[in-house]
């Protein structure tokens, strides 16, 4: 599966469109919410500090799931997210993406794609 997300309202037709695919390759209800969770906080992260344009992938390999978020932006994520404080709007969205997920790495080729894998 291969979508362009330009903005919220694409943003929610993919990840409805990724989790009716998931959920028809018989991956587990909790899973396919894990990786609604993983897939927005990526996307909305590339919208906003990639150039308000995305590009992900979500294909199910044996018993997890890969996902690609590509952006054009240069902005490499830490290895290591902290956790924002509890009051903050944002700053909490690499730490979500790393507790609900197996690995996180990233490739610089044509800007950033952040690679995530869940179980």
């Amino acid at each position: 599966m291969k979508f362009h997300v330009d903005d919220i309202r694409a943003l929610r037709a993919a990840l409805e469109s990724m989790c009716s695919a998931l959920e028809a390759q018989a991956v587990s209800e909790n899973t396919v919410f894990d990786c609604k969770l993983v897939a927005n906080e990526l996307l909305v992260n590339a919208l906003r500090h990639g150039g308000g344009h995305a590009v992900f992938t979500a294909e199910k390999h044996e018993d997890e799931v890969v996902i690609r978020v590509r952006s054009g932006s240069r902005f490499c994520p830490p290895e290591h997210p902290a956790c924002s404080e509890v009051d903050s709007e944002c700053g909490r969205g690499l730490f979500l993406v790393d507790a609900l997920s197996v690995s996180r790495s990233y490739s610089e080729e044509d800007g950033i794609c952040v690679i995530v894998r869940v179980q």
